[in-house]
């Protein structure tokens, strides 16, 4: 069973870590949880015990593109676990790994546009701690359950699935969408991806409740 703990308490576990190797932190969670800001929190806490040894490295920024999606006929299930450029992602993770680089440079996926920004941004070799973020890290499933050894230490984060409703129904609305459209596109396609994080994950080392 995962451990329940909260931001800080994991701040201070996370620095507590830190030492002559990088250590890599996994935080999972179905779409909707929260967890770009519970990174982005997680680095901010860090780097001001441990001035910039702390970078965000969030799975977003390998969705495949439009253009790919649409020859694959896979356009409006994106952001599905079979959406994404699994292996370049685990060929970062190696790289972030192994550390022998001045630099890595990864993609950022940018959500006005829906697209992923290469290279937008860098993970020095002297940074630490890098937090990874997404939905399906802790899948059980291949090719992403080949991903579980590249992580020290996993965060799940646990949202009921009406509050997770909730907000996709607000960030789709902020696309633009109307609200009847944004519930037809979470039925059709974020509530799966929910279902199969939540259904087929392996248990995290360490559990955050964010209920509200």
């Amino acid at each position: 069973m995962p451990t329940k703990t909260d931001l800080e308490t994991l701040a201070n576990h996370m620095v507590a870590q830190q030492g002559t190797t990088r250590h890599i932190i996994a935080i999972a969670g179905p779409p909707g949880a929260g967890k770009s800001t519970l990174s982005d929190a997680l680095r901010d806490r860090i780097n001001l015990a441990k001035p910039q040894s702390c970078e965000v490295l969030p799975m977003d920024g390998y969705h495949f593109d439009d253009i790919y999606l649409e020859q694959k006929g896979w356009r409006a299930r994106k952001g599905a676990p079979h959406t994404f450029d699994v292996a370049g992602f685990g060929a970062i993770l190696g790289r972030l790994r192994t550390n022998t680089d001045p630099e890595i440079v990864v993609p950022v996926f940018d959500r006005t546009l829906e697209i992923a920004r290469a290279g937008a941004r860098a993970i020095h070799r002297d940074v630490r701690t890098v937090i990874i973020e997404g939905n399906y890290l802790l899948l059980t499933s291949p090719p992403w359950a080949e991903l579980r050894a590249c992580f020290d230490t996993t965060v799940m984060l646990t949202v009921p699935v009406q509050i997770l409703e909730m907000r996709l129904i607000e960030r789709w609305a902020g696309f633009g969408f109307s609200k009847t459209d944004a519930a037809a596109k979470i039925a059709q396609n974020d509530m799966l991806n929910i279902k199969e994080v939540m259904e087929n994950s392996n248990a995290a080392d360490f559990s955050i409740s964010c209920a509200g």
